[in-house]
């Protein structure tokens, strides 16, 4: 099957979409299928193989450009290529600072427009490039492209797949008017979607009103990684280690995890910083007792094998439903249990595996005292660490979501 997968880069950050989306279409083609990675806004970063095409539309310096003037949407295709260039998108996203709100929130309303709006030059482009791959179905990263799917459907005859990836919690941030006039333009865009793919049953139901479905009309593929290469360690650490692996930003917690941290208990913590959180983790580190807290910033593939190596129990105690869990799925692999709050993703996957524990969101006393149980009982943490490895092996690799995948693909031809 000839698939066109449009992935979304994240500025130079390496993104739970990125991720996602890289091992689910690296995945496609070790099952035979041809599929095309197309990135939009930046190249994508992943810690894996990249499999992604090296030409990116819907270039971010360019769209931004574009929306904000309509002399930008007259250039020769041949500035348009200097302003996409990768180069140049990666070493821009290495000063990107954070952009107005006014500013990020029309150009988000101008792509959801798709080609209705200011933006109908690059979605052209991008159409047209998809006429040339001939795809049997085309699949959006997530809503906010919905603007694709009607000029795709017009100009391919071909299904439309939209991911639903909590694109919602970025969408909620924008101010008025922007908010409503970005969800107002997604649910008139869904209507050419033929179907929606959510990572969890959570996210399917939080999502649907605002993408003009129900719940049951919205397909639950859950995420999946690559397992071959995370393996738990010979023997746990000594010293109990909790483990933190995401983003480093406030709504993640890992503030709280520093004030849950039992006693006897050291943190490491491993994640990218964006500039406009460097005082959020400085102050974090202010507030560790001497020797309580490393961070180790950005990790690579095998250093983040080996961190998850030298962990006793991750825990990443965000303030907001997460659609996907990757690092639970990656603790796992490495037979690492998790504590987890009870929303999002976390209850459908750690009561799915029996992988951890869940205590109740932003409940700093229940995180600790989830924490002093697997420290004071490490049968327990071993024993909830092997039910997580196993549930991955069984059900949440790169391969099975690939597989599950595509047989939604198959069912719309």
């Amino acid at each position: 099957m000839r698939i066109a997968y449009i992935t979304a880069g994240a500025g130079g950050t390496i993104c739970g979409n990125c991720l996602r989306d890289n091992a689910l279409a690296a995945s496609m083609i070790e099952l035979g299928e041809d599929v095309t990675l197309l990135p939009v806004y930046t190249p994508i970063r992943t810690d894996e193989t990249d499999v992604s095409e090296r030409e990116v539309y819907l270039g971010g310096v360019n769209i931004f450009l574009q929306q904000r003037s309509a002399l930008f949407r007259k250039i020769p295709r041949a500035l348009d290529r200097i302003l996409d260039n990768p180069a140049l998108l990666r070493w821009v996203s290495r000063f990107a600072v954070k952009t107005l709100p006014e500013d990020l929130g029309a150009l988000t309303v101008a792509t959801i427009q798709g080609a209705d709006g200011p933006l109908s030059k690059e979605i052209t482009r991008l159409v047209d490039h998809l006429r040339d791959l001939q795809p049997e179905v085309v699949h959006l990263t997530n809503s906010m492209l919905v603007g694709l799917a009607g000029p795709v459907k017009q100009q391919l005859d071909v299904p439309v797949v939209c991911s639903l990836q909590g694109e919602d919690v970025y969408l909620d941030g924008l101010p008025e008017p922007f908010r409503t006039q970005a969800y107002e333009e997604l649910r008139r865009q869904a209507e050419h979607v033929d179907l929606f793919v959510a990572p969890c049953r959570d996210h399917a139901q939080a999502l649907a009103g605002r993408v003009g479905r129900t719940a049951r009309n919205i397909a639950v593929v859950y995420p999946g990684v690559q397992i071959d290469d995370l393996q738990p360690a010979a023997s746990p650490p000594s010293d109990f280690t909790v483990g933190y692996l995401a983003r480093i930003a406030p709504e993640k917690g890992l503030d709280r995890l520093l004030a849950a941290l039992p006693e006897r208990a050291r943190l490491r913590a491993a994640g990218w910083v964006s500039p406009e959180h460097e005082d959020f983790l400085a102050n974090v580190e202010a507030a560790a007792k001497p020797g309580q807290l490393e961070i180790l910033r950005d990790v690579n593939r095998a250093q983040k094998a080996a961190f998850l190596q030298s962990i006793n129990v991750l825990s990443v105690p965000t303030i907001y439903g997460a659609s996907k869990g990757l690092y639970l799925l990656e603790a796992w692999a490495a037979g690492v249990p998790v504590v987890q709050p009870r929303i999002g993703a976390f209850t459908e996957l750690i009561e799915s595996s029996g992988g951890g524990v869940l205590v109740p969101p932003g409940d700093t006393q229940a995180l600790r005292q989830a924490l002093v149980r697997l420290r004071d009982n490490p049968g327990e943490a071993r024993a909830l660490g092997e039910k997580g490895r196993r549930a991955v092996a069984e059900r949440f690799t790169a391969a099975h979501m690939a597989s599950n995948t595509l047989d939604l693909y198959r069912k719309l031809s």
